[in-house]
């Protein structure tokens, strides 16, 4: 791999004050940190086995081409590649933060990052250890996996499965559990819960279940066609036909609040997939060919930004430009607030005709400082610094076609 540099080389810069790291947080929810038995203060803050705690992000981008199968791990840090599995005939790539999951007509494949994030809210951790190769999941290419610190769920045609987190940290697939009962749209656990839809009678319902399966809240909410899910730090966004519901944990009480359009919005041009900057409150959804959905989740609005033909869309937050790789194989900036263009870069793909809107179409990843866009044909990523108008960064050439792409470690 080549690692072309129009600048000095980017070292991201610490995110974690020493101060804060002194921090005790072994009480903590919603982390994959988990202290030593013992509380011995040989033990350090923050410990977790077989993994190096760093003062910086751990960015990490999973690549993968479904012809070859060729499968690579980029380290965004050192510029070095790691070989993994080969996984033929992907269709789509997911993440969780650490692990990424290859879903194929067959099964979907685990793969372990080796880089991942703490966060406790008032500070965060960040951790890096070796990549692996986890195995397969007896699920296919429409499953959708949603996990916390404790527990993968995996949902496919309204079945789901629930498995221990802690074991896929240890390079292991268990047995396991099946929730009982059918579900519309992907099962989310939320602050050691799981919030999923039960459709009764034609109507879709919201429901708060425990890991068992037991139901344990039903707030007075309903969501037509759920399609679209969210975890932010004020709570979990579930796209509806209608807009969205926040829902919420407080005392031990979960809370659900509609978010609407405010107008009627055809079919095509609903919020169905969201993509965010991991900690921001800011999603965003493409909102039919030629235009984006900008969700201010702290506000309740919605803005829609009339653009040029959408292959992808994603932003870093409130106050950076919202991103959008169009069908010229340009990535635009624009201003939310005004919709108006602020900057554009050249052509990122080197043949146009993989500008689709198909599941294989190049994405965004953005996280505190920059954005990444995959170049299948060209074999490169660029990166790119969307605080200094698009400016590329840098760009890594490859020996694969990045055909999809997902950020680890953020």
């Amino acid at each position: 791999m080549t690692v072309r540099r129009n600048v000095t080389p980017w070292v991201p810069s610490a995110l974690v004050l020493t101060a804060l790291l002194a921090t005790g947080c072994a009480g903590e929810k919603g982390g994959t940190a988990r202290p030593a038995a013992s509380s011995s203060s040989a033990t350090p803050h923050g410990y977790v086995e077989g993994a190096r705690e760093a003062a910086e992000q751990q960015s990490r981008l999973l690549l993968n081409d479904p012809d070859s199968g060729n499968t690579r791990i980029l380290d965004l840090l050192t510029g070095k590649v790691h070989r993994t599995a080969e996984v033929r005939d992907a269709v789509r790539l997911g993440t969780d933060g650490r692990f990424g999951y290859l879903h194929t007509p067959g099964g979907t494949h685990v793969l372990d990052s080796g880089a991942w994030m703490v966060d406790h809210g008032d500070h965060v951790h960040y951790y890096s250890a070796v990549t692996r190769d986890v195995g397969e999941l007896p699920a296919g290419s429409r499953a959708q996996v949603r996990s916390d610190a404790a527990v993968t769920a995996v949902t496919d045609d309204g079945r789901t499965l629930l498995y221990d987190r802690g074991k896929l940290e240890k390079g292991e697939i268990a047995s396991p559990r099946t929730l009982p009962g059918t579900h519309a749209g992907a099962v989310v656990p939320y602050e050691e819960h799981l919030l999923a839809f039960e459709n009764k009678g034609g109507t879709t319902r919201l429901v708060v279940l425990d890991r068992k399966g037991a139901r344990v809240a039903s707030p007075d909410v309903t969501c037509a066609e759920p399609r679209g899910d969210a975890v932010t730090r004020r709570g979990v966004i579930l796209g509806c036909a209608d807009g969205a519901l926040i829902v919420r944990a407080r005392n031990g009480a979960f809370t659900a609040e509609e978010i609407p359009y405010g107008k009627d919005v055809p079919a095509k041009e609903r919020a169905t997939a969201f993509r965010h900057r991991p900690g921001s409150d800011t999603l965003t959804a493409a909102a039919g060919e030629d235009a984006v959905w900008v969700l201010d989740v702290t506000e309740r609005t919605w803005t829609r930004v009339e653009t040029g033909p959408v292959v992808a869309a994603n932003t870093a937050g409130e106050g950076p430009p919202l991103l959008v790789l169009e069908s010229d194989g340009a990535l635009h900036g624009y201003d939310i607030a005004t919709g108006k263009q602020t900057a554009r870069t050249k052509s990122l793909l080197t043949d146009g005709k993989r500008a689709g809107t198909d599941g294989n179409a190049p994405v965004i990843e953005v996280d505190r400082s920059r954005a990444y866009v995959n170049d299948p044909e060209g074999k490169r990523v660029f990166e790119i610094d969307y605080n200094d108008d698009l400016r590329i960064a840098r760009s890594f050439d490859l020996d694969v076609r990045p055909v999809l792409m997902a950020e680890t470690g953020r």
